[in-house]
This record gives structure tokens, sequence and C-alpha cells, in this order.
């Protein structure tokens, strides 16, 4: 969904760590994350499931995956 968007904590050597984003920017979309192979990827996906945009990271690097989901207020109903 829109505003869905996903940060990554990496290790870039030493005591640094970088922070990066992947989020949904357009109506329909949403943030996919998937581990294969020993690579974290994190993409950006279209209703069709065809990939707008990806973040690749080895997974021995990455330290944190943070969701941010956007609340759907359609969803929520009270009765």
């Amino acid at each position: 969904m829109k505003g869905d968007r996903v940060e990554i904590v990496v290790d870039v050597g030493g005591t640094e760590t970088r922070t990066y984003e992947v989020a949904a920017t357009r109506a329909g979309r949403r943030v996919e994350i998937s581990t294969r192979r020993g690579v974290v990827e994190v993409s950006e996906v279209t209703r069709t499931g065809g990939a707008v945009r990806t973040a690749r990271f080895m997974a021995s690097r990455v330290l944190a995956l943070v969701e941010h989901p956007v609340l759907d207020e359609r969803s929520d109903t009270d009765g």
C-alpha cells in the first residue's frame, strides 16, 4: 500500500552503519522482503507483481529490517 516502507540497517565496516529505505511510492504498490542464498532483497512491487526498484544486501551485513506499514482506515471497523 502507498506509504508502506522498510528501513534496512547495514554494517559497512568498523563501527559504522548505514540506513537505507525502500518505500511504496504510488497507490497499489507494496514492499516485499525476501532472503535467498545469503542475500536480502527488498523490492517495491506493482499490483501485477513487477518490481519497480530493488535493493540487495549481503545477509551477513544486515543488522535490522524495520517495517513501517501504513494504517488502512478502510479496514478499521467499529462495529
